[in-house]
């Protein structure tokens, strides 16, 4: 596991409900991306040839597939985002920033880490979001896991 570092007081780590906040206005663009994908998955069930039904049944193997395909397309456009900027759109109006514990930029391996884990931490009911209620340095499950931190970044002075 790695050690907690304190953000510093130029960077205070991000509240939940920044957090919160930030995941809801990604929401947005994750679902017009996975309506793209849904389209694409659903014309070429229709080119195959599958007339007896309009669309792709849920809880088939190709419905099964669909939903693994758009995790992977938000996985996709979470750690890319973090990686080039360290900020998904979502996270721009709300100054929020990923950072390595050390304050430098993530690698991707960090960064699907944070993303698997923080998956599963909205699975469970959002659990891992509000451990940072409890946690002392006020870390999620992912932040902890994959060794990044949430950062409030300092507003842009005119």
């Amino acid at each position: 596991m790695t050690e907690s570092v304190p953000p510093s007081p130029a960077t205070p780590a991000a509240l939940v409900g920044r957090r919160l906040l930030a995941l809801f206005y990604d929401v947005w663009p994750t679902v017009a991306i996975w309506m793209l994908l849904s389209l694409l998955f659903n014309l070429g069930y229709l080119l195959a040839g599958h007339g007896e039904r309009e669309y792709i049944a849920p809880f088939t193997l190709l419905g099964w597939l669909l939903w693994l395909a758009c995790w992977g397309v938000a996985g996709l456009y979470a750690t890319i985002s973090w990686r080039r900027g360290g900020q998904t759109l979502g996270m721009r109006p709300w100054r929020l920033r990923v950072v390595a514990a050390d304050g430098s930029r993530p690698d991707m391996r960090a960064l699907w880490l944070r993303y698997a884990v923080g998956s599963l931490s909205l699975l469970a009911a959002g659990l891992g979001f509000w451990w940072a209620w409890l946690d002392r340095d006020r870390l999620t499950w992912h932040d902890r896991a994959s060794g990044t931190r949430l950062v409030r970044t300092p507003k842009a002075r005119k």
